[in-house]
């Protein structure tokens, strides 16, 4: 595991290191534009963007409100959401006839591109908080909701009739078998709604906000001003990392209880 970490390290410093040399004047001659001035015009230098986030953090300390902002509303999309898609999800894959029924309204609200949403519910909603944590559920609601519903259905026929042949009931077949069951499944989609409820906010605060990362990184576009813009790209996505990590550990304790987690544990 130490080795795999430091593999990482050693590729994310490559990565800076190539960034570094293709934006640096004079380092290299240009090759993909007409001098080369423009390489860094266009991405930025990391240096430069580390400088930013320096300023941000520690020398100006200017971001922390705009950054609870963003964090509030990724969390709050993040958990409305998962429990919407969790209940619902439980529900239609313990109900056939409710399934069949809302089945074409479910399909067709997920194949809405979603995003469009965000200025009615800045309509509905307002600019504030609200709004981005709208947008932000309909993100991740259909992530969730379809795994848990797969989970729910892909219950061993054999486990539920040996249940049903000790005795169990409605409500302890729930907790014991179809829970255990879209465990598994919910997990996988936690990790790609973290990202999707972090879209959901910063979209948002594009579209009208006077705080937040998103609101930050869209002044800095107004400006021209890349370097702030790659420097409020890598915040948001560290701060994506933390979550999902939190949710990593979140899945360990919670799935012990799967042979392939205790095969990885040995490794």
């Amino acid at each position: 595991m130490r080795n795999i970490r430091l593999i990482q390290l050693a590729l994310l410093a490559l990565l800076v290191i190539v960034w570094h040399v293709l934006t640096k004047p004079g380092l290299i001659p240009p090759f993909m534009f007409e001098n080369d001035q423009q390489a860094a015009f266009f991405f930025g230098e990391p240096v430069k963007v580390a400088g930013r986030i320096w300023s941000w953090f520690v020398t100006g300390a200017d971001i922390y409100q705009h950054l609870w902002v963003t964090l509030v509303e990724t969390v709050l999309a993040f958990a409305i959401g998962t429990g919407f898609g969790l209940a619902l999800g439980l529900w239609l894959g313990l109900s056939p006839v409710a399934a069949a029924v809302l089945d074409p309204y479910i399909k067709a609200a997920n194949s809405m591109p979603r995003v469009i949403l965000a200025p009615i519910f800045a309509v509905w909603f307002g600019l504030g908080i609200a709004s981005k944590v709208a947008l932000g559920i309909t993100l991740v609601f259909f992530i969730v909701f379809f795994n848990v519903y797969q989970g729910v259905k892909e219950v061993s026929p054999v486990v539920l009739a040996n249940a049903r042949m000790l005795g169990a009931t409605r409500r302890q077949l729930l907790r014991h078998v179809y829970l255990p069951s879209a465990t598994s499944w919910v997990f996988s989609s936690l990790h790609t709604s973290v990202g999707l409820a972090f879209v959901g906010a910063v979209v948002g605060e594009y579209l009208g906000s006077s705080r937040g990362v998103g609101y930050l990184i869209l002044q800095a576009e107004g400006a021209f001003d890349i370097d702030t813009v790659m420097a409020g790209i890598v915040v948001l996505t560290v701060f994506a990392l933390v979550l999902d990590g939190a949710v990593s550990v979140i899945e360990q304790r919670l799935m012990k209880w799967q042979p392939r987690a205790a095969e990885a544990e040995k490794l």
